[in-house]
């Protein structure tokens, strides 16, 4: 491609924008502290809670939370492209991450939370946005006082597994 090519793909038609809003969490930590873990996720899948800034600024949603078991969904936008024209490796770690977390928060009293010590992603299959809507599905596989482990599966809209993960927690907040 020539350089004068190539100053093409700076013109203005070619400029996308997207804004990004959201609440902000700290009032919406201490609203929810009251609350066991599968009382808050099902607030924010019901919209009675906001949803955390990293959701408004992918764009994805929370759509089941059951016991030990969490679904999020993404409809997949260019804004996740990377130069290749597939989504970025990132969405799926920051989905994946989130449905596993969320998972385990399921299962927790208010005042107990969890954060990501160890994240394993095995991409087995490219996204792009013509993958149709994404889920991704965090399934709890042990519940610990210290430590917690969940398994991850992220799939394009026709149900074909696309990337696989597990992931170790650590347990955070009030032990009681």
């Amino acid at each position: 491609m020539a350089i004068s090519e190539m100053a093409d793909l700076f013109s203005p038609a070619l400029r996308r924008e997207r804004v990004v809003d959201w609440q902000a969490p700290g009032p919406v930590a201490k609203a929810a502290a009251s609350m066991s873990g599968l009382e808050a996720m099902r607030a924010i899948r019901d919209g009675l809670l906001p949803e955390p800034p990293m959701a408004r600024l992918i764009d994805f949603r929370l759509r089941v939370a059951e016991p030990g078991r969490v679904v999020m969904e993404l409809q997949p936008h260019e804004a996740l492209e990377n130069t290749v024209g597939l989504l970025h490796g990132a969405t799926a770690a920051a989905l994946l991450d989130t449905a596993m977390g969320c998972a385990i928060s399921t299962m927790l009293p208010a005042g107990r939370g969890s954060v990501t010590s160890d994240l394993k992603l095995t991409y087995l299959r490219p996204l792009s946005v013509r993958s149709g809507t994404i889920s991704a599905e965090g399934k709890l596989i042990k519940l610990g006082r210290q430590s917690s482990y969940a398994e991850g599966f992220l799939r394009d809209g026709a149900g074909n597994l696309a990337v696989h993960a597990t992931a170790t927690f650590s347990m955070v907040g009030n032990s009681q």
